[in-house]
């Protein structure tokens, strides 16, 4: 059974950090491209971040230089390393896996976790 499940969310202040895992089971977690979304009340889910089987990494333009994606094979987990937090990031943050479209689009991935929780004060 396939499954991804999220954590490491919560509240930071802003210009604070936190650090997201997904950790990965069921399934052959090294041979596929990951990526985290997120959705903030009120708006549609959108990509933030993604990661090759080879560790290329490609990031939305609102996170780029505070944000970091990577991945641990040996240990079937992906972290976003999220630095310099604005309440802009507040939103339910999505880990997906085994890709087959768009890498920008929620659809395009057939393994997709619960979401955690991150808020970021005003």
């Amino acid at each position: 059974q396939v499954q991804l499940v999220e954590s490491g969310g919560g509240s930071a202040q802003a210009g604070g950090s936190l650090r997201l895992s997904c950790a990965a089971s069921g399934y052959s977690f090294s041979t596929y491209s990951m990526a985290w979304f997120r959705q903030a009340p009120g708006k549609e889910r959108e990509g933030v971040a993604g990661i090759y089987e080879d560790g290329r990494t490609f990031y939305v333009d609102a996170v780029k230089g505070r944000f970091a994606i990577s991945r641990d094979n040996a240990k079937n987990t992906l972290y976003l390393q999220m630095n310099s937090l604005k309440p802009e990031d507040t939103a339910m943050y999505y880990c997906a896996s085994r890709r087959i479209g768009d890498r920008w689009k929620w659809e395009s991935y057939m393994y997709r976790g619960q979401g955690t929780q991150v808020t970021v004060p005003s």
